[in-house]
């Protein structure tokens, strides 16, 4: 049993790379969707799965006073190149990620916010 807890201690403090990392290696590797995992874990029968929102869209509305590091990070959390992250920056308000769990969601917003952008989660 304390293994367990040890192990989800490890899942609750990944940090938001750490956490796509994950998803990728779950993807590709086991064939495993995080979001219909996510779906699953909810619980609590069909009226809640279809009551709660399981996918989330997270919008940069602005960059904020700091443009160049918010930049470098979409191009990290996004997986883009530095042009197309610059892009989806200029563009703003614009979609950074979508249909993303909703811890994952948060924890990308939180990174944007830290790094001085004004995003939006939908």
């Amino acid at each position: 049993m304390a293994d367990l807890k040890q192990f989800a201690e490890q899942l609750v403090n990944l940090t938001v790379k750490e956490v796509n990392e994950l998803a990728t290696i779950l993807k590709d590797e086991y064939g495993i969707e995080p979001a219909a995992a996510a779906v699953v874990v909810s619980g609590g029968g069909e009226a809640a799965a279809e009551e709660a929102q399981t996918e989330f869209t997270v919008v940069l509305k602005e960059a904020g006073s700091s443009k160049l590091a918010v930049v470098k990070l979409v191009k990290e959390l996004t997986g883009l190149g530095l042009k197309e992250a610059k892009d989806v920056v200029d563009s703003a308000p614009s979609n950074v990620k979508e249909g993303v769990t909703k811890e994952e969601a948060e924890g990308l917003k939180k990174s944007l916010e830290e790094a001085g952008a004004v995003v939006e989660l939908k």
